[in-house]
């Protein structure tokens, strides 16, 4: 009988392939990156022949080496980066442009342009989301403005819209299965979060029609069949596809209304589970899907961020203050603790709350004490202001206090920033020791819908537990210094 569960987490920096076995725990896994394609203007581009090839290429590996037999393996699911935005020919299931990645704001002039024609708040309330060039609606407006003969052949139904979900099931279908999920469609800016149908009326304003995009089906639900172009002799069902965030937050079982995880990437996602009932912010949070199982969606508050592991990254290859990501731990750990030096990282503007595309990256508190070790510090721990800031936004709209932080990525690693990140927050702090968190959640969710696990399979994660113990003076101090040091760069 088949018992292993296949996924594959294609994120910003590269494509996982991940086995889990019948206890939903990870037995193999293998990765390979993809180029990040910057131009001379700052666009952020993926080339999405290459992610889909990379795709073939791990799950191959994968197969190959974990010494499972293909036949005992039940199903797919998939996560992904989201708000990437690609088209593809129909027919040849060619890319037609490079993808614009989540990161990319080279649309913000689109975005500026809507804002002065239609109320944001039309858009806010239909989607939960903040118009921004952040999401794929206005990537796709982008797209068909500067590529030569794109709209006449949209027009003609020639083509597809979608994001990264979409463009692997499409091709690992053969082209037979064009269908997204209820979270990767929330944060389109295209989706009607309180009808669950794309809006004409969006569709519209960013110049699109609503029969280009993917039908939208339940997470849990079967995307298709694949092979993997041969790899199996028997085609598998792709059963689980969501966004890499809400994977992660459904692997942490975040499921009851009022638990909270933060996703610790290139950049990072939080998300709050708000229950079966939206609730729109007022504090700089969108509302988005967390998903839909069974027919019954979940909902969210989330705030993203666009420079978090990032920053670790620009240390390394920009500054030149590291060679690695783990020295940084050790290097803030000897840093001068009265040192007041803080690093804003809005190299791409600030994402949530303050939504400000047009902020520049900063360092302020700077003195003759100022050293390299000071810097990495405030590196490290521009990450956890940025995340207290998305989680209080949360909290003043859910009027509620997290009694618990729930955590995965790459980062989380770095046992000074965890550290940090409870003593600024004043809670607990709940790291996994699983790292594969959001390929994790697809795989519970097509393991669920296959009958190969139970629901009890998210009480078998392990986790380690940091407390506070910074004096809530000093957090108050530390907390409003970062606070101002945010306040003047806002445009």
């Amino acid at each position: 009988m088949a018992k292993y569960i296949l996924a594959v987490d294609q994120s910003t920096q590269g494509t996982k392939a991940l086995l889990f076995d019948e206890h939903g725990k990870l037995v193999k896994r293998e990765d390979v990156s993809h180029r990040q394609i910057i131009s001379e203007e700052g666009y952020v581009s993926h080339d999405p022949e290459e992610i889909y090839q990379n795709t073939l290429k791990v799950v191959r590996k994968l197969v190959e080496t974990s010494g499972v037999p293909k036949n005992e393996i039940a199903g797919l699911g998939i996560s992904n980066q989201r708000e990437t935005a690609l088209v593809w020919d129909k027919k040849t299931r060619k890319p037609q442009a490079l993808a614009i990645v989540w990161q990319c704001v080279r649309s913000w002039d689109i975005c500026k342009t809507i804002e002065e024609t239609v109320d944001p708040e039309i858009i806010r309330n239909k989607t939960g989301l903040i118009l921004s060039p952040y999401f794929p609606a206005s990537k796709f407006k982008w797209l068909l403005e500067h590529v030569d003969g794109l709209k006449e052949r949209a027009d003609k139904e020639e083509l597809c819209f979608g994001t990264v979900d979409t463009w692997l099931v499409y091709r690992l279908t053969g082209g037979t299965s064009y269908k997204t999920d209820y979270s990767n469609a929330s944060r389109t800016q295209l989706f009607n979060i309180r009808d669950l149908v794309w809006d004409q009326e969006l569709c519209k304003i960013f110049g699109l029609k609503s029969s280009w995009l993917a039908e939208v089906s339940d997470s849990d639900s079967c995307f298709g069949m694949t092979d993997f172009e041969g790899l199996f002799d028997v085609p598998i069902p792709i059963h689980g596809v969501m966004g890499d965030s809400h994977g992660a937050l459904f692997s942490q079982g975040c499921l009851i209304k009022g638990m909270t995880k933060a996703t610790y990437g290139t950049g990072s996602s939080i998300m709050m589970n708000t229950g079966k009932e939206p609730v729109f912010s007022t504090h700089g949070v969108v509302t988005s899907l967390a998903w839909c199982m069974g027919g019954k969606v979940n909902y969210i508050l989330e705030g993203n961020i666009n420079y978090t592991g990032a920053v670790i990254t620009w240390l390394k290859e920009k500054m030149n203050m590291i060679s690695s990501p783990e020295e940084t731990e050790q290097i803030a750990g000897a840093a001068d603790q009265n040192d007041k030096v803080y690093l804003i990282p809005a190299f791409t503007g600030l994402g949530a709350p303050y939504w400000d595309s047009c902020a520049t990256a900063s360092i302020s508190g700077m003195t003759r004490t100022t050293g390299r070790a000071e810097f990495v510090r405030a590196g490290l721990e521009s990450i956890g202001y940025q995340i207290t800031d998305v989680i209080q936004a949360m909290c003043e709209d859910m009027n509620c206090i997290i009694p618990e932080l729930r955590v995965d990525g790459g980062p989380t690693e770095n046992q000074y920033l965890m550290q940090f990140q409870s003593d600024i927050l004043g809670t607990s702090v709940r790291v996994s020791e699983i790292k594969e968190l959001s390929g994790m959640g697809a795989a519970f969710a097509a393991g669920l819908s296959l009958g190969i696990y139970q629901e009890d399979i998210f009480e078998k994660m392990n986790a380690k537990q940091y407390n506070p113990s910074m004096e809530p003076g000093v957090r108050a101090k530390k907390y409003e210094g970062w606070k101002e040091s945010v306040r003047k760069i806002l445009a």
